[in-house]
């Protein structure tokens, strides 16, 4: 209906866990484009929202899922980012984004601000963002540790004028819209992290067959052939399982 492939959740996660055997910065971008990002807008967006949004983030566009803040990371809803109603048919943000995943190169930002701090969490609203938007400023690439290929940048609003349209869900509820849309995403980066960890023992499995010492193979030593002859992990079950969980 807006362009994307009609495939099921666990079809994602298997390519994220195939992709993340070679590169995990293009498994995670695939992974937070479809199990966050994608996966928001299609449950609680609006017809106007997924019109104007989901057609271009199956399509040709990149988004980013905007929660965590400089206090607020483990405890994401002690957030401080404010939406500020602006006469009846507009808001406007201020705040600052951390760690940011897909910041450098997403057309569209999904920003979790509150809009009654006073209520707690049941204020936090979900808004959507353009890149261009007045205000809207993207920060410098984090120099990572790994998986530098993917950009995690510090995404900044000040004074963010939206229109009442770009709220994805209802007002009051984007606690609920981040709880639910991230236990899918816990979901994809467990594949991630599956496909990378066997991406790594294939490769460790052709270096034990080319690097020699002492005249033979270092996989034809003892402690070498044994180690490599353990039963499979139960870590991919594991994934699979949570897929087809209600």
């Amino acid at each position: 209906e807006y362009g994307g492939s009609g495939l099921p959740f666990m079809s994602s996660v298997l390519v994220i866990e195939e992709l993340a055997k070679v590169d995990p910065s293009v498994s995670v971008m695939v992974d937070v484009q479809n199990t966050l990002v994608e996966n928001l807008v299609e449950r609680y967006g609006s017809q106007y929202i997924k019109e104007t949004y989901l057609s271009k983030l199956t399509t040709s566009a990149v988004g980013s899922f905007c929660l965590s803040e400089p206090g607020s990371g483990s405890d994401a809803f002690a957030l401080k980012t404010r939406a500020e109603k602006s006469g009846n048919d507009a808001y406007v943000l201020n705040g600052t984004k951390m760690w940011i995943t897909n910041a450098g190169e997403a057309s569209y930002f999904f920003v979790m601000a509150n809009v009654n701090p006073s209520a707690g969490y049941k204020g936090i609203t979900c808004f959507a963002v353009d890149r261009d938007t007045p205000g809207l400023t993207i920060g410098k690439r984090e120099n990572k540790l790994g998986i530098r290929a993917s950009s995690t940048c510090e995404v900044s609003l000040q004074d963010v004028k939206l229109p009442a349209k770009n709220v994805v869900g209802e007002v009051g509820k984007g606690y609920k819209i981040a709880i639910e849309t991230l236990n899918e995403g816990r979901i994809g980066i467990g594949a991630q992290m599956l496909g990378l960890a066997q991406g790594a023992f294939d490769e460790a499995m052709q270096y034990l067959h080319i690097r020699k010492q002492f005249g033979q193979f270092i996989g034809d030593f003892k402690v070498c052939s044994s180690s490599t002859h353990r039963p499979p992990p139960t870590s991919r079950l594991h994934v699979c399982l949570c897929t087809t969980l209600p």
